[in-house]
């Protein structure tokens, strides 16, 4: 499957009109796709794959709709009054912690272009090149960084 992923790139960056959206989205379509529950084997991985990624699309959008439906003033107060509880804080410092435990797992390359890329935003290319690896490489070890996180997250979680 990963023989798709520039081409669905590509295909998601013309219709979103913008390359570093349609990347996030076919990361989060593959690490979907590789943390299926079903031990049936896909039969056309490439058209679903696809059909996954447009899907992440597609609620992305609603999501985002309805957002822009509230008003301003609604989402200023909220905010301003919005304090999480001490439970909400704590969970949420939990789970960071996860996130840093785990990627404290990986290999020293596979930590850096996640984290250049999703903390510093810097596209593949620029990750290739800061690091000395090929775009591909760079990919592989965002989507690896990713899947591991998750599958960590949830194996603590469940402990």
């Amino acid at each position: 499957m990963e023989n798709y992923y520039r081409e669905l790139v590509s295909f998601l960056s013309a219709r979103l009109g913008n390359a570093q959206a349609a990347e996030d989205v076919v990361h989060d379509a593959y690490v979907r796709v590789l943390e299926r529950s079903s031990d049936e084997p896909i039969e056309q991985p490439r058209a679903f794959l696809y059909r996954t990624a447009l899907n992440l699309v597609i609620d992305g959008h609603r999501r985002n709709t309805l957002r822009q439906i509230e008003p301003l003033e609604a989402l200023d107060a909220d905010e301003r009054f919005y304090s999480p509880s001490p439970q909400a804080t704590l969970a949420q410092g939990q789970r960071l912690e996860m996130v840093q435990r785990a990627l404290n797992e990986l290999p020293t390359v596979c930590r850096d272009c996640f984290l250049l890329r999703k903390l510093e935003g810097l596209s593949h290319l620029e990750i290739a090149e800061r690091l000395g690896v090929s775009r591909s490489v760079v990919e592989k070890h965002i989507v690896n960084a990713m899947k591991h996180c998750r599958i960590r997250i949830r194996q603590w979680d469940h402990a």
